[in-house]
């Protein structure tokens, strides 16, 4: 049964500014695994931007409560090469609430905007 779908779109630019602009951002926002990539490289803006429409998609899949921590929900990359969303502390709570088993992510960015989807199934 689905629980909860959420959507959110991040223009690339634009929060590639704001990470320039206040560079704590990135680890308020973001664990130490997704600022990195597989091969120990920085991610790209693209990247780190779906990252966060992926939270911003999660947070409303969850009724977008208050006090969810944005370093409590991880994006990474399966050996499948798909993403998948590791949850624990306040966003695990949540989900534990609403009877949530399973959350599924799709991440995409094209022509300067990242998008996500977040789909929890109960």
């Amino acid at each position: 049964m689905i629980v909860g779908v959420g959507i959110d779109v991040v223009p690339v630019e634009r929060f590639a500014e704001a990470l320039r602009r206040t560079p704590s951002l990135a680890a308020r926002l973001f664990t130490v695994d997704e600022q990195v990539t597989d091969t120990g490289g920085k991610r790209t803006a693209e990247s780190l931007a779906a990252r966060f429409a992926a939270k911003e998609a999660l947070a409303k899949a969850l009724g977008a409560p208050v006090g969810l921590r944005w370093v409590d929900a991880t994006v990474l990359r399966g050996a499948d090469g798909r993403p998948h969303l590791q949850v624990r502390g306040t966003v695990q709570a949540r989900a534990d609430d609403l009877g949530v088993h399973d959350l599924h992510v799709s991440l995409s960015h094209d022509a300067g905007i990242a998008s996500a989807v977040v789909i929890a199934e109960g």
